[in-house]
């Protein structure tokens, strides 16, 4: 990923052979980056729908259930609070595995700002929009123009269709009988891990998900609706500790075989 100040150079054009001029390597036309940008929030904003039709299966109300898109604007963490809720959990056991899970969007957003550099007066607003989307397309842009067009098609674009999915949704859900039999609540955590599994490029990264899924899965059937979520986290901090006992033992083992190699050629000329 190139740094900040490669990321806010101006584009420029170099000649082409044929006539003309091209955009310069590392640059990125700004109808590539529309059609991108537009492409994940359609496909993503659709899933709004199964958003709504689960939350008005777990018992929520319509406004309940619109109000928590408008606000909250993380379909994890929305599919987090409404599945323990359907599935008995005490409602602040839920709402602690919601905020966990959308905590990430606040690490997400030190690093946007960065990039994008947008005036103080728009951060509030731009906040809003800072999710595993609009951040996945925003990284993958070579420049800020790119990267602030790529921020606000995805959020803009997302943000209108999730919310008007949603009302559908919750007002389709009496029409949809059963909404368990349909298995809807699965579309947002497939969309979720789609956009995730590209950005796991280290063995650190993939042995981590890893520990956190089999943490969730396996507390699921022994701990209440919401708790193995914020247990899983403890996979971060625990594979960390590992890999530094491994590093430091490592470098001991390092130290004790050069120790029993002898002297050195300096030290034997002395």
């Amino acid at each position: 990923m190139p740094d900040v100040a490669e990321q806010s150079a101006p584009l420029r054009t170099t000649a082409d052979p044929a006539g003309g001029s091209t955009l310069a390597a590392g640059t990125k036309p700004d109808a590539a980056v529309v059609r991108d940008a537009l492409g994940v929030g359609i496909a993503v904003g659709l899933s709004g729908f199964a958003f709504g039709v689960t939350s008005a299966g777990s018992g929520l109300s319509l406004l309940q259930t619109c109000a928590l898109s408008l606000l909250v604007f993380t379909g994890a963490s929305q599919f987090a609070l409404v599945g323990a809720l359907a599935a008995g959990g005490n409602p602040y056991t839920a709402a602690a595995g919601a905020f966990f899970l959308g905590v990430r969007n606040a690490f997400y957003g030190l690093r946007l700002s960065q990039l994008l550099a947008l005036p103080r007066a728009l951060r509030p607003l731009a906040a809003q929009w800072v999710i595993d989307e609009t951040t996945a397309v925003t990284l993958a842009q070579p420049t800020r123009r790119a990267a602030r067009i790529g921020f606000t098609v995805t959020g803009l674009t997302l943000y209108v269709l999730w919310n008007l999915t949603t009302l559908l949704g919750a007002l389709g859900a009496e029409a949809l009988g059963d909404t368990d039999a349909w298995g809807l609540d699965a579309a947002s955590p497939a969309v979720f891990l789609a956009l995730l599994a590209p950005m796991l490029k280290s063995t650190t990264e993939r042995v981590t998900a890893a520990l956190a899924v089999l943490l969730a899965l396996g507390l699921l059937p022994v701990l209440p609706a919401g708790v193995p979520v914020l247990l899983s986290a403890l996979a971060a901090p625990v594979v960390l500790f590992l890999m530094g006992r491994a590093k430091g033992g490592g470098t001991g083992a390092g130290t004790a075989e050069a120790k029993d190699a002898g002297p050195t050629r300096a030290e034997e000329d002395r």
